[in-house]
Parts: C-alpha cells; sequence; structure tokens
C-alpha cells in the first residue's frame, strides 16, 4: 500500500494548514466476485446484478457490478491509506455530509481513491476532518464514490491503552 499522508503534531495544533491538502492516491485494489457475494451475504442483499454473473452479463452494464455501499464500506480502508497521525492511531468516523454513486463498479475492476481535506477544525476535544474522497476505477471517466467523510482524531492521551 502507498504510504498515507502522516499529519504531524504540529499540524495538529495549527488544524487549518491541513484545508486543501491533496491525498492519495491509494494503490489499486480489484473488485473480486467473491467479495461481491460476501457483502451481499452480510447485508442480504442478493440481487442479479450483483451475484449471478451470467444474468448480469446480459443486464444494463454487460457483467455484474460492485453493490455501492460495498464501495462506500471500503471508505475506512482508504481513509487510513490517505491519512495517519504522527501521535498514534486514536481516529474515529464521525459520518458523512455528502455520498454520491456517478458510475458503477464492474466486478474485476480495480478501484483506487484520493481525497482532499476540505476542513479541519476544533470538536468536543478532537480534531474534526472533513475529506472529499473520490474513488477512481481504473480506465473510467467517472469515479465510482465522491463522498465527504469525517473523522474525528482524538489525543492518544484520552484513551486507555491498557483496554484497547
Amino acid at each position: 500500500m502507498a504510504a498515507p499522508y502522516v499529519v504531524s503534531a504540529e499540524e495538529l495544533e495549527t488544524v487549518e494548514t491541513l484545508i486543501g491538502r491533496h491525498l492519495g492516491p491509494t494503490e489499486w485494489f480489484e473488485i473480486e466476485q467473491a467479495r461481491v457475494d460476501d457483502f451481499a451475504d452480510s447485508v442480504l442483499d442478493r440481487h442479479w446484478i450483483h451475484n449471478e454473473p451470467e444474468v448480469a452479463a446480459r443486464g444494463p452494464f454487460g457483467g455484474a457490478i460492485a453493490h455501492a455501499h460495498l464501495t462506500l464500506a471500503l471508505m475506512p480502508w482508504f481513509g487510513r491509506a490517505l491519512i495517519a497521525f504522527e501521535d498514534g492511531e486514536a481516529s474515529l468516523f464521525y459520518g458523512y455530509d455528502r455520498v454520491r454513486f456517478p458510475a458503477p463498479v464492474p466486478v474485476g475492476a480495480r478501484i483506487r481513491a484520493r481525497g482532499v481535506v476540505r476542513d479541519a477544525r476544533g470538536a468536543s476535544g478532537a480534531v474534526q476532518l472533513s475529506v472529499e474522497i473520490r474513488v477512481e476505477i481504473e480506465d473510467a471517466d467517472r469515479p465510482a464514490c465522491v463522498a465527504v467523510a469525517l473523522w474525528r482524531h482524538y489525543p492518544l492521551e484520552l484513551f486507555n491503552h491498557d483496554a484497547l
């Protein structure tokens, strides 16, 4: 995996300096049929467009496609691949401001992510980052997903390390 951008302790003290920072791209990640099938089983959403490749080949996309929510479910992995913190891992996912799925991800395609820090500020004893993440499909004109993800990074000393 490509090394994530590492936020220094100094940047955490003046978080506004992170705004506009470009992140990535990550390494390519292949979307395999087995992953799509496992995702379908875990969320109880089996549909021919995702899980029946022979039938999907006759459908509107010429083959099976990944669930849009599978792409979205990869955001924590992409986030860790895009950004890290010098003082250690104490970040928690907080939510999304906006999510769109401009293009389907064909099974067998490779995807990767790029990000831009849109906002960074103090919030409830943490630093909240708002990062626009674009999930690209290899050799495609449109992204699979564009989401504004929110993470809160807490000072590591707030956590009881023995309990982690």
